[in-house]
């Protein structure tokens, strides 16, 4: 009884190793989904970029590059990086995934 005790321990005690291995390797995310999706190269000055320079930027899609270049063209130039918050949808979220490749001159 016993020896059947500990076999059942031992057991358990690997299939926990071997899950917590799979787990820890898969970070606690879906596969095939990476956590961030790197799209653009370079500084991206938002007062000049045309359309598709800024859907190189991460959740800027068609329509928010076509709401920030009339933003631009209705505002004038962008003062700052942040200042990219005041168009619709563009979030904080947004700014804050590419804050590092924008630049304004």
């Amino acid at each position: 009884m016993r020896a059947m005790r500990g076999i059942g321990v031992l057991v358990l005690a690997a299939w926990g190793a071997v899950a917590g291995q799979a787990w820890a390797g898969s970070e606690g995310k879906p596969e095939g989904k990476p956590a961030r999706v790197e799209r653009a190269e370079g500084r991206i000055n938002i007062n000049q970029a045309s359309k598709a320079e800024l859907m190189k930027l991460i959740g800027v899609g068609a329509g928010t590059a076509e709401r920030i270049i009339a933003y631009r063209e209705a505002h004038g130039p962008f003062k700052r990086a942040q200042d990219l918050q005041k168009v619709e949808g563009v979030g904080k979220g947004v700014l804050e995934k590419n804050l590092d490749r924008l630049t304004v001159k």
